[in-house]
């Protein structure tokens, strides 16, 4: 037996004594590893002449190739070991259960949402749906917002760099209010040149946007906004519609409403709606559910009709937070965090 054969066999011993893929790793190290046995005979070959590195050299490499052979060998029974130690821990138990797949719902504000629907569609109101990418005339202009009006200054925020075919800038809707202008515009229309036109009543819910976000506001957050326009439409309707809705809304008639002057440009006289609960967590306190006021002529005239013969009321209110009331929700991004925890209570 040559010297080859005995390092190949000393190398075999060595890789099956290794219990480990580390020890594996420093057996191999004596044997290649730039210090390794073979390796230092490889470097010996510059001494001979070129008849003897021929031949020695290819019994050296032939005596490489039986070591790494050795080498994989061991790794891939160390492996197979692995694998085989981890399956018998791990092992399935094919007598429990499956897991069965979870069931979705709606989301609470999907479900708000269709919930005011119905009310308002009990009551008469068509629902209408409209762009979220709105012209800057039908976001403000039209709703008696001019250009450089300080009331824009909460809402003129998300714009898109492009405009219209007409000139006109784009932007995020910050309310519903501009499909107000839109339905009322294709509604005078539909009955120009008639002796009657049947009063608009429409509701516009919708996804809204603000730079705004804390616990109580979103920069994406949901609306409903409201019209009721005709010859004799008053305050009065507004006021008992209101409550109509909001006591179906709640399921209670234990609840009071209050209506505080404030200012909008597109309405005037305008008003916030505020209700009390009478029962329950949130008795003693008025909460600020709602926007409102008798339409602004000017709006009026840009949604074709005239302001002489025509009148009515609009109003707006948060969707989220009218969910926040009814649900015990007491932080707005928990709607859209999408946590299970938070979803999976409204199944």
């Amino acid at each position: 037996m040559n010297d080859l054969d005995q390092l190949v066999q000393a190398a075999q011993a060595d890789f099956a004594l290794a219990e480990a893929p580390a020890d594996l790793e420093n057996a191999k190290a004596r044997y290649l590893g730039k210090a390794g046995r073979l390796t230092e005979l490889l470097k010996g070959l510059a001494t001979l002449t070129p008849e003897e590195k021929k031949t020695r050299g290819a019994d050296i490499n032939g005596a490489k190739q039986r070591v790494e052979a050795a080498l994989n060998t061991r790794r891939q029974a160390l492996a197979d070991a692995e694998l085989a130690s981890q399956l018998k821990a791990e092992s399935l138990d094919v007598t429990l259960p499956g897991r069965k797949r979870g069931v979705g719902s709606m989301h609470p504000i999907t479900r708000t949402m269709e919930r005011i629907e119905a009310i308002f569609g009990s009551m008469g109101f068509d629902v209408a749906d409209g762009p979220e990418i709105e012209t800057d005339w039908y976001s403000f202009t039209a709703l008696n917002n001019p250009e450089n009006h300080p009331a824009r200054s909460m809402q003129d925020t998300f714009y898109v760099d492009m405009k219209d075919a007409e000139g006109r800038w784009l932007n995020l809707r910050p309310h519903t209010s501009p499909m107000q202008v839109r339905y009322a515009r294709a509604h005078a229309q539909k009955y120009a040149g008639q002796a009657h036109m049947p009063d608009i009543r429409v509701i516009v819910p919708g996804r809204t946007y603000r730079v705004d976000s804390d616990a109580t506001h979103s920069p994406m957050f949901h609306q409903v906004e409201g019209l009721w326009v005709g010859e004799n439409v008053s305050f009065k309707d507004l006021k008992s519609m209101y409550l109509d809705f909001i006591q179906a809304f709640f399921e209670t008639t234990d609840l009071k409403l209050r209506f505080r002057p404030s200012y909008f440009p597109f309405t005037e006289p305008s008003a916030e709606i505020d209700i009390m609960f009478e029962r329950g967590p949130l008795t003693g306190r008025w909460l600020e559910v709602s926007g409102s006021g008798q339409v602004h002529p000017q709006v009026i005239r840009n949604m074709g009709l005239d302001p002489e013969r025509y009148i009515g009321f609009a109003f707006g209110s948060g969707i989220d937070r009218l969910a926040m009331l009814r649900y015990g929700v007491n932080d707005l991004r928990l709607y859209f965090e999408g946590d299970l925890r938070f979803l999976s209570q409204f199944k």
